[in-house]
């Protein structure tokens, strides 16, 4: 008798302390919730964004929020590797307003004997300037909606820099809505076409992308895992690269974001990786 009611009591205690333990982590998800969408106003939902295709600023920007990223990648390609950098500066001038401005650069190493005059060109990509507006945001469903566009001017790479000086344009419109469930779990969306004019030629290529992505936010925390799935429908041609994710945080304004990816229609790409540093000046708890 004695033996079962210590069992019982072991139980009782067991399951006591996993229901304090649920409840905590309940109220430390609530309680960061509510720092972050309350602290002052206008509203703003707290979502994970995804971290290989980065926003125009938060969703429901708040004026004076400014950020610096610093990304590195590298590509496996079938006859090259390709080694990505980028430097961006975003910031919110006013409420619900997100610019930005994105230095690309591109450098090829080529593999398997593959000869250097095959390959592309190191470049600085292009310029890019780009402006997001979050038209919708509602606490109370946790949704955020946004409308942004993106002007990348095209430059010539370094063998040929200067001839021309901008090759090209982009023009890339685009709409976001994210939506978060629950405490933990967050899902968006990223759509718009791609529309390339070249310069030289006076034609225009237009190719669509549809990114999705879906996050875990770890209880109390900005840090989280998810994964984004890329896809791109360029006339009859569709490619998608599955892109495992996780943030964390080293400082209270310093993040590291750690992305791989995995191509699952691509004819001349495989493995790649990217690498994204955050740093958020004057941002405090």
């Amino acid at each position: 008798m004695n033996i079962k009611k210590l069992w019982m009591l072991g139980f009782i205690l067991a399951s006591s302390t996993y229901t304090l333990a649920q409840i905590t982590n309940s109220e430390k998800d609530s309680l960061y919730i509510q720092q972050i969408e309350d602290q002052k106003a206008p509203d703003k939902v707290l979502h994970a964004e995804p971290l290989y295709i980065d926003l125009i600023r938060d969703l429901g920007a708040r004026k004076g929020e400014k950020e610096w990223n610093i990304g590195l990648g590298l590509t496996d390609n079938l006859k090259f590797d390709s080694y990505e950098a980028l430097i961006e500066y975003e910031w919110a001038p006013i409420d619900r307003l997100g610019l930005e401005v994105e230095l690309p650069f591109t450098f090829y190493s080529p593999v398997n004997g593959t000869a250097n005059n095959t390959i592309p060109s190191n470049a600085l990509n292009s310029i890019k300037i780009a402006a997001q507006w979050s038209f919708y945001v509602n606490e109370a469903i946790a949704t955020s909606m946004a409308v942004g566009y993106i002007n990348e001017f095209e430059l010539s790479d370094f063998k040929d820099f200067g001839k021309p000086f901008i090759k090209g344009n982009v023009y890339n419109p685009f709409l976001v809505v994210a939506k978060r469930w629950g405490n933990n779990f967050h899902s968006l969306v990223y759509t718009g076409p791609m529309i390339e004019q070249n310069f030289m030629t006076n034609t225009f290529h237009t190719r669509y992308d549809i990114n999705t992505s879906f996050h875990y936010m770890i209880t109390g925390t900005r840090n989280f895992i998810g994964v984004e799935f890329n896809k791109t429908i360029d006339r009859n041609d569709f490619d998608m690269t599955m892109r495992p994710q996780m943030r964390v945080g080293i400082a209270d304004n310093l993040m590291i974001g750690i992305i791989a990816g995995i191509p699952v229609s691509r004819e001349n790409e495989r493995l790649s990786s990217f690498l994204r540093l955050i740093w958020e000046p004057g941002h405090h708890k």
